[in-house]
This record gives C-alpha cells, structure tokens and sequence, in this order.
C-alpha cells in the first residue's frame, strides 16, 4: 500500500551535509518503492541565516504556512527530521491535533552548542529529550547512539542505518592527483565540530587533503598553508577524488554515523578515526580500519589494511535496506488525519 509521507526537516540543498544526502536519498527509495514524499524545508520560507552558521537558513514563523502545507496535503506519516523551527512547527500540528509522529536524531546538536558557546552539554540535551519525548519513534543510526540516548533519558528508539551509493562510489575510476603519497583525505563540512585539526596538526609523509567548505576553511587554510584545500565537490567528481586517496581520516568526535566514511571505504579506502560512537559502529577495526586515541597511530595502521577488504565490507550497506528500516519505523495516523 503506498503511504503519503510529509517529511520535515531544516536540512535541505543547497545544505551540504550528510542529513541532507541520507534524507535526498531516502525520499528517491521510498518514492521508487511506489510512495509519495511531500519535503517541506526552508527552501519554501522566509528565512534568516543561523548564527555562527550562515550557510544554514532558519526559517522565520514556520508556523502558519506549516499548518496550511499539512492540511492540504493530508499525510498518513509524519516524519521530522530536525529540531530546527520547521520540526518544531511541524510536531506542535501534530501534538495539538494528537496524532503520531516520528523524529530522527541526527546530529549531536547538545556537543556543537558546546563546542562554539560552551553551553552545558545537560541543559541542551534536557531540550532535546523535551523535543523527541512525544515521538512514537526516535530514530537512530547506530547502537552507541542509541546507547547514549537511553542513558540520558530518551525512549522509543528506533533503528535507522545508512547506505552507499555503490555505482557511484567505486575504487576504479581516482582523479589524477598530482600529490606525494600517501595521500590522507578528510571529506566533510569544514567546522568546529568536525575537530579537522586534530588531522592537520599531524606530523605525516606524504599529502594531507581537505574536501568540503565552511565557516572554518579560511581560518584553517591559512594556519596550515602545507594542507591541499579542494573546497566542496560533488557527485561524480567528489567520487574520483575520494577514489585518489590512499587513507581516510575522519576525525570528528560528535557525528552519530559519518555517511563518508561509508563512501570512503566502497572507493577502497581505509579509515582512520577515534574510538568514538560512530566510528566504533561502521568501521571494523583492524579490518577496513583502524581506531586509536593516538590519530597518528590510527592512520599508520589503516594504510596497511587492504582495500579490496574496505570495498566488500561497504557492499553490505545498502539504501534499500536503510530505506525498509525508516519504512517500519513509521507511525501511521490512519483514519485521524485533519
């Protein structure tokens, strides 16, 4: 039976990010799979840039224009995404008219807020549990997550892992790299939270490269002039470059799954990251990758991994399967629809 999903989220194009691509590429399987996706995002709201963050636009009082976008398009789910405005437009329609609805916990935004204005992490994270309480589902990527989330409070949890586009992200087809080896390649939103300097302060042979652009990129740039700075790339060509590379570094402390490092590894990759919630989840270490407290350590021991090895590992995760998961998570409203 097709289902009518209205999807919430704060994160949309031209966002670059991981939510962004796994909501992009969720909305094509569930429509492939014969259901219809109404994205409501703030491509379609006055809207303001965020502080500290202007590449990500708030909307400005969602609430009205949510209402009317709702009731016109009559879903039988409700999913919400984010707990930005347009998620907290969208789960006062349903509170108020006491229907169900899913959310998904993302990002860590309790350790972000920390990392740029040193709020306690147990006051943001009392906001979060508020917003995701009356959820019938909270959905997940990974079992450390869900493990620290039951441990501060949150309940009805739910499953929710990540695919890679294998077509796309494949070992045969690497830019012509110009760079010494080994090159080491970071891929992702060049912030704060993203902890990129733990990469870059590294003593490494060979090349360090970054791809990916944000608030951070010139401030990092010109503190390490000896880094290659890409900037962000896309599709295809994002796919070469990453192909090109000999090692991956994911550095972040705070992601809940880290999509690119399931993109590195399908190009044959190894990774190299912290032994933290994310990491510890999709990277078998010693296997496709290595996990150390000691990054450098991590890195020596991923570039001798093989990389047929990362290759197989990521032809396990797969968006169908991801896509069958959120299916199942969903919490129908039926007959009480307004």
């Amino acid at each position: 039976m097709s289902l009518r999903l209205a999807l919430i989220t704060d994160a949309w194009p031209p966002q670059v990010n991981g939510v962004v691509r796994t909501l992009q590429r969720t909305k094509l399987e569930l429509e492939q799979l014969g259901h219809r996706v109404e994205v409501i995002s703030p491509d379609l709201f006055r809207t303001m840039p965020c502080p500290t963050y202007p590449e990500i636009r708030l909307a400005l009082f969602p609430g009205p224009s949510m209402r009317r976008r709702l009731e016109i398009f009559e879903p039988d789910a409700v999913h919400i995404a984010t707990e930005g405005p347009l998620g907290r437009a969208a789960r006062a329609w349903c509170l108020k008219r006491r229907l169900p609805f899913t959310t998904a916990y993302h990002t860590r935004f309790p350790e972000y807020v920390a990392a740029r204005f040193a709020v306690p992490l147990d006051w943001t994270y009392g906001i979060m549990r508020r917003f995701h309480a009356p959820a019938a589902r909270v959905m997940v990527a990974t079992p450390s997550i869900e493990a620290d989330l039951i441990a501060r409070g949150f309940a009805n949890i739910g499953r929710w892992s990540r695919g890679v586009d294998l077509d796309l992200f494949r070992p045969n087809e690497a830019a012509p790299l110009d760079l010494p080896r080994p090159i080491h390649l970071y891929v992702g939103r060049v912030a704060i939270e993203k902890n990129i300097e733990a990469f870059l302060k590294l003593d490494l042979s060979g090349s360090k490269v970054v791809i990916g652009d944000g608030p951070q990129r010139a401030s990092l740039q010109a503190r390490y002039p000896e880094a290659n700075f890409l900037g962000a790339k896309f599709g295809a060509d994002l796919a070469r470059h990453v192909a090109a590379a000999d090692v991956f570094v994911f550095p972040s402390l705070t992601d809940t799954f880290g999509l690119v490092m399931l993109e590195a590894m399908a190009c044959g990759l190894p990774v190299a990251a912290f032994p933290v919630a994310g990491p510890k989840d999709v990277v078998r270490d010693g296997e496709v990758g290595a996990l150390d407290w000691d990054l450098g350590k991590a890195i020596d021991r991923a570039l001798e991994l093989p990389r047929a090895a990362c290759r197989a590992y990521a032809q396990g995760f797969t968006w169908e399967a991801a896509t069958r998961q959120f299916l199942a998570n969903l919490a129908p409203i039926g007959s009480t629809t307004t």
